[in-house]
């Protein structure tokens, strides 16, 4: 059985890329479509590159309608990745993949995670914590942001010469390695 995924990136998608790349010669999994909810981001740029659809994601359509739930079930999706994606999942989105929408979180869950906890906001927290150790948290999500079962985690040392930029560059090296690994491993 081939397992159609969507992939929802809110900017560069870079993890979007690195996951089409991971799958691209894979026999039993499908990206059937990227939706990302930023008109111009380069994920659409690499919707393109790799010939899949690609569908602008609005309040309306994502929040306050069926409309990307109907377009999922045109596709055949039967599993959400979400790859840098900021927006809270809707419910309806939740009800209709039980357990089939996993999202990567850029520490170690459930340290710095929640609202407003993404990206660069999460390793200049970690660095003003002067924290020992960062790494990545994949997870199931549910109706809260960041709370969802864990699948996987993996943890990279901090040295006390580390700033936020630095910190980025090794939870960025661990979701390249791991989160289409870990896909894979849930298909």
């Amino acid at each position: 059985m081939t397992r159609r995924l969507a992939i929802l990136a809110s900017g560069g998608g870079s993890n979007a890329n690195n996951i089409l790349d991971y799958f691209q010669n894979s026999e039993n999994v499908e990206i059937a479509c990227i939706g990302c909810n930023k008109e111009g981001a380069g994920a659409f740029d690499v919707a393109n590159k790799w010939h899949i659809p690609a569908f602008l994601l609005t309040r309306e359509n994502f929040l306050e309608s069926e409309d990307f739930l109907e377009y999922l079930e045109a596709q055949e999706v039967d599993f959400i990745v979400l790859a840098g994606f900021l927006w809270k999942v809707p419910a309806s989105l939740i009800e209709r993949f039980p357990n089939a929408i996993v999202n990567i979180h850029p520490a170690l869950l459930p340290k710095y995670g929640g609202k407003g906890m993404y990206g660069h906001h999460v390793h200049e927290a970690v660095f003003a914590n002067k924290e020992k150790e960062s790494g990545i948290t994949i997870h199931y999500v549910n109706e809260h942001y960041d709370e969802g079962k864990v699948i996987f985690q993996k943890a990279v040392a901090i040295e006390p010469t580390d700033g936020p930029a630095e910190i980025e560059q090794k939870v960025r090296k661990l979701e390249i390695e791991y989160f289409p690994q870990i896909i894979a491993s849930i298909l």
